[in-house]
């Protein structure tokens, strides 16, 4: 049997599987046979090595299986409802509390077994657990037994499925089945000394040992990473055969002139990564290319580069933003830097012109923009910047070379394919992706594998260190405000600030909402910005920015800072990208326990632009232990590739997968932090099998599995050809 033929077959074919079953698994997303075996155990009761009540430390999370002896309810103060359950082992007796969940006591009913695990503490003497995750297994009496995801609310238990799981495997495997066809080339078993996927999945739902767990993950893991991996190499090779890409001219005048005229060296990453550009450019294939550097190492000038080979023979380029702000400071930026170029023109006099660049988005006039739109398709701009606006059917370029995306986790697929079709001409121009939020590289091979990736890992001379300070204070708009006013180290912070500022240094002063909100107590820009000018920096100038404010509030205000005609600037995120003014020394982000790390590194980025030495603020309270290790990751560090892996092992994968690909959820066991070796592998692998077969013609087996993860579009343009 193949993978697809358990697709076909609907759970409802196995026993004790009626209508309202059928649909608790659905619920579940268990709709046929291969969901249900690929609906892995999310933990094992080892009964052979199986910790005992006497054994629980206070302090410790742990797991232990128990027996419920009785469960109890009361109302307690404020109307809520404590649940108190009794559980025992042959060494002793627990407690178990819930408050507030009136069906654990239809749950944990005398009699049960269950699997609990939480954090064990002591009361009166007796070891309790507070709200522990709880699975039922039943009366299993195997030496490894499975935990399954569950779902109360839907009516299914762990040994439900364990029950129609040993079915499917016993009908799908001998010797009364025909067994599970295997995709994988013998070579890569050998390799990698893998078992094989009959015995893989009969081991992960039927361990004899721990052993086999792991034997039977490690080949799954594989088998998911290399679907994956093969569909990004299959996308590459098939735009790389099919799409007709400008091979440019890189040896011209443009990019010399450009950077003579810097007044600093590169740093040796942007000239390699400008090499690896240009390379691509040469070739006849369209790029495809990350750009990934970490807040201010210089991606802005890789990236005008790559447009000016585009220039330089006789394209034109575009760079899309993410926002007006950053689309308009790019425009700002870029002019600046390319006001003495000129490019060759022969319809005037000196057979040369000043090389042209427009800005294109919605707060254009109807004139303008109709200008702007008419040049465009003449050819006779030559770098378009604008954001959104620049994928509007009405958009037409006259020869567009080279497309640069900044930011790349605020556009689709979609968007970029857009873009693509721009041009007026047949050729694809080539497309390079900017982010400034550092992607661990087994994440980067995974989610962009599709792209190649030039990384920047030095930060140009003269960019300051910056010293960032965590403070445990409640929020600016907390109840009782003596308390923040108390703290020492806020006092201190303020007392920093208003140094700064005598010396003729700015400040920001982030928060993570507009308005107050009752349901966050966090703080409110327009309150901290009222507050502000009162209390604690009353005789300085403060302003505020946030998505609210109108296009011309907003212009007016960052025009005020960047003059230095504004002391103080009270924002939310919207600056979190791309605001670059040099003489801000100071970021204070209020309620940063309430962001990311990524976030509040790009943040913090904002500062330390400048010759004067920079400082970042973190307020705001831990409340959980990922929490703290977040916030003291910021402290401990300003390199944003260490962050992002310690992002990565306190956030899990799905904040990078996110939206990456419609359709099935291909990540069931694999793991982008424990799995770095395999991700590794199955790359290697991928390459190898498509580079020796493009449409894999010869693995048909591997070819239909794969289409079980690729829509029909995709599956048609990637293995038909």
């Amino acid at each position: 049997m193949t993978y697809q033929d358990l697709e076909r077959l609907d759970v409802s074919r196995l026993k004790g599987v009626g209508p309202k079953k059928a649909a608790s698994l659905a619920e579940l997303e268990i709709r046929n046979l291969f969901d249900l075996l690929t609906h892995y155990p999310r933990r094992y009761i080892d009964r052979t090595n199986q910790a005992t009540i006497a054994e629980l430390v206070e302090g410790k999370e742990a797991s232990v299986l128990v027996t419920i002896k009785r469960t109890t309810s009361r109302r307690i103060k404020g109307g809520k409802v404590l649940i108190n359950s009794t559980a025992f082992d042959d060494s002793g007796q627990i407690r178990i509390t819930f408050f507030n969940q009136r069906w654990r006591e239809r749950q944990l009913e005398a009699g049960r077994q269950a699997v609990i695990y939480g954090k064990v503490d002591m009361y009166r003497g007796q070891r309790q657990m507070t709200n522990p995750i709880v699975d039922l297994v039943g009366d299993k009496t195997g030496r490894i037994v499975p935990v399954y995801p569950q779902s109360e609310k839907a009516g299914l238990h762990s040994w439900d499925i364990a029950e129609w799981v040993a079915e499917t495997l016993r009908r799908s495997l001998p010797p009364a089945g025909r067994g599970i066809v295997d995709p994988l080339p013998e070579y890569l078993l050998d390799r990698h000394d893998f078992i094989r996927r009959d015995a893989a999945i009969a081991g992960i739902h039927s361990p004899e040992s721990m052993a086999e767990v792991g034997s039977s993950r490690r080949r799954l893991v594989f088998d998911e990473l290399l679907r994956l991996q093969l569909a990004l190499v299959l996308r590459k090779r098939a735009i790389e055969r099919t799409a007709k890409g400008v091979a440019h001219a890189i040896d011209g005048p443009l990019v010399e002139q450009f950077v003579a005229g810097l007044p600093f060296d590169l740093t040796g990453a942007q000239q390699r990564s400008i090499d690896e550009i240009n390379q691509d450019l040469a070739r006849p294939i369209p790029m495809h290319r990350l750009l990934q550097g970490d807040v201010g190492a210089g991606k802005t000038l890789v990236a005008v580069a790559a447009m000016l080979a585009a220039v330089d023979g006789g394209h034109q380029a575009a760079m899309m933003a993410p926002t007006e702000v950053l689309a308009e400071q790019h425009y700002a930026g870029i002019s600046k830097l390319l006001a003495d170029l000129t490019v060759s023109d022969d319809s005037n006099l000196f057979a040369e012109r000043p090389l042209k660049v427009e800005l294109l988005t919605n707060r254009l006039g109807a004139a303008d923009r109709k200008r702007i739109l008419s040049e465009l398709l003449l050819g006779t701009i030559d770098i378009a910047i604008g954001t959104h606006s620049l994928i509007q059917e009405s958009v037409m370029f006259g020869s567009l070379g080279v497309v640069v995306i900044d930011e790349q986790h605020r556009f689709g697929v979609e968007q970029r394919a857009a873009l693509k079709e721009q041009s007026y001409t047949e050729e694809t121009p080539d497309v390079l992706v900017m982010t400034a939020t550092p992607i661990p590289r087994t994440a980067a091979m995974t989610v962009y594998g599709d792209l190649d990736v030039s990384v920047l890992n030095e930060l140009p001379p003269g960019r300051t260190p910056i010293t960032t300070h965590w403070v445990q204070a409640p929020g600016m708009l907390d109840e009782a405000p003596t308390e923040l006013e108390a703290s020492a180290a806020l006092e201190q912070m303020w007392d920093e600030v208003r140094s700064e500022i005598s010396s003729g240094r700015q400040v920001y002063v982030v928060c993570p909402l507009i308005d107050e909100s009752e349901k966050l107590q966090v703080a409110s820009a327009d309150a901290i910005f009222e507050r502000l000018g009162s209390v604690e920096l009353s005789d300085f100038n403060v302003g505020l920015l946030h998505g609210r404010v109108s296009a011309a509030e907003k212009d007016q205000t960052m025009d005020l800072f960047r003059e230095g005609h504004l002391d103080v600037l009270v924002a939310t995120t919207v600056i979190e990208v791309g605001v670059d003014v040099p003489n801000a020394t100071v970021m204070i982000i209020l309620d940063a326990n309430r962001f990311g790390i990524a976030q509040l590194h790009q943040l913090r980025g904002r500062v330390g632009r400048g010759a004067h030495m920079s400082s970042c603020w973190l307020v705001g309270e831990a409340t959980t232990e990922s929490g703290e290790a977040r916030l003291q990751a910021l402290v401990d560090s300003t390199d944003g590739f260490a962050l992002a892996e310690v992002d990565l092992d306190l956030r899990g994968e799905g904040t990078i997968l996110g939206e990456r690909q419609k359709g099935r959820n291909d990540l069931k066991l694999a793991s982008l932090r424990r799995d770095k070796e395999a991700i590794q592998h199955a790359r290697e692998a991928a390459i190898e099998l498509v580079d020796a077969d493009p449409m894999l013609a010869k693995n048909t087996e591997l070819a239909q599995e794969l289409e079980l993860f690729l829509d029909e579009e995709s599956a048609e343009f990637l293995l038909k050809g």
